[in-house]
């Protein structure tokens, strides 16, 4: 029988780093906030990236149970108009493409 050969285990190291420390505590609950409110459109604010995406609850610090009422706030608020789908204006974002589709629209 032919042996088999263990891949080593990758380990991160836990020395210093942006990500060593403690978690953030979730916003929602050191405020002892029950219910998240889809028209306090201020406090969905921190929780949409600048092109209108959810941010995770890594990035966020949520926790689990404020994070799923946070995203279904944020749909009903951009339902409702109250926060947009998508980023307002900026720029041309085929320009990220390296110009493969610069020939598409003539």
């Amino acid at each position: 029988m032919a042996k088999q050969r263990r891949r080593p285990v990758r380990r991160r190291d836990r020395k210093g780093g942006p990500s060593s420390g403690r978690r953030k505590p979730c916003p929602y609950c050191r405020d002892k906030v029950e219910q998240v409110d889809y028209k306090d459109v201020s406090a969905l604010r921190r929780f949409i990236s600048d092109r209108g995406k959810i941010r995770s609850r890594r990035i966020t610090g949520a926790c689990r149970r404020h994070q799923n009422q946070v995203a279904r706030a944020v749909k009903r608020a951009r339902e409702l108009a109250l926060l947009p789908y998508v980023a307002e204006g900026g720029s041309d974002h085929r320009e990220g493409r390296g110009g493969r589709d610069r020939d598409r629209d003539r």
